[in-house]
């Protein structure tokens, strides 16, 4: 998996229950994954937020989505019971979580703290 293409904007990769541990594992530094839901009105008006934030950190942070609709057993596996919410994971640890559309200074704020 590539954090970015070759224009340099950060890409988002879309994951499943078949996907997600493997991308996990695959990705290096910072990886930020939102649990949402196309329905859900605060999930659609952070998700722009969350892409400025992945192509603002120039690749040291991978954007990775789960669509609870579609993979419920995967959200069951990290107890969401809100969307959005984001799960941060460092060198596969998950090191932080956000519940709710939480401001882009909250969320500047954790990325650029682990990121580094």
């Amino acid at each position: 998996m590539s954090p970015s293409r070759e224009d340099g904007i950060a890409e988002t990769t879309h994951l499943g229950d078949q996907t997600f541990e493997e991308t996990l594992a695959a990705a290096h530094g910072l990886v930020m994954v939102d649990f949402w839901a196309a329905w859900c009105g605060p999930c659609q008006a952070i998700a722009p937020v969350l892409d400025e934030l992945a192509r603002a950190m120039d690749g040291r942070v991978v954007l990775l989505k789960v669509n609870v609709d579609e993979s419920p057993a995967l959200a069951a596996r990290y107890g969401i019971r809100s969307i959005p919410t984001l799960l941060f994971f460092k060198e596969g640890t998950l090191v932080d979580r956000v519940v709710g559309a939480a401001p882009k200074t909250v969320l500047q704020s954790i990325v650029s703290a682990r990121a580094s």
